[in-house]
């Protein structure tokens, strides 16, 4: 399945807009970027995190574990939710490679659109998907 280039678009500006507002550490969002599954999702920040969204649109998906920095220039994976931690990381690298390993089976493309259009999104290819079984 070819990626749309109206979402590539869109990541690509996210990607843009993240290391523009300069709030998550730079070789952070270099290894994130680096890793072609997280690049085709949705980057977004939050009190110094970094976040990956499966749509574009807010209010983003909170399915993917998150990365938060740490002291002394490590990092926390926590997440998906707030409540969860996956675990610490003593480098960027490291840290990217415990959020591949915790991404949610089917994890692909971004979305263009909201968690609701991804939702309605996922149950109609479900339901296709179905009958054609």
């Amino acid at each position: 399945m070819k990626w749309d280039t109206s979402v590539e678009a869109r990541v690509e500006a996210g990607w843009q807009a993240v290391r523009d507002d300069g709030r998550v550490r730079g070789e952070l969002l270099e290894a994130a970027y680096e890793e072609p599954c997280l690049r085709r999702l949705f980057p977004w920040t939050g009190m110094g995190e970094l976040h990956f969204s499966r749509c574009t649109e807010p209010r983003w998906t909170w399915d993917i574990p998150y990365i938060q920095p740490a002291a002394g220039g490590t990092y926390q994976v926590s997440g998906p939710l707030r409540s969860q931690t996956v675990g610490p990381a003593a480098t960027a690298r490291e840290a990217i490679a415990l959020v591949i390993q915790h991404l949610p089976s089917g994890c692909g493309p971004a979305f263009l659109g909201t968690p609701e259009e991804l939702a309605g999104h996922e149950a109609a290819t479900q339901k296709q998907q179905t009958h054609e079984s």
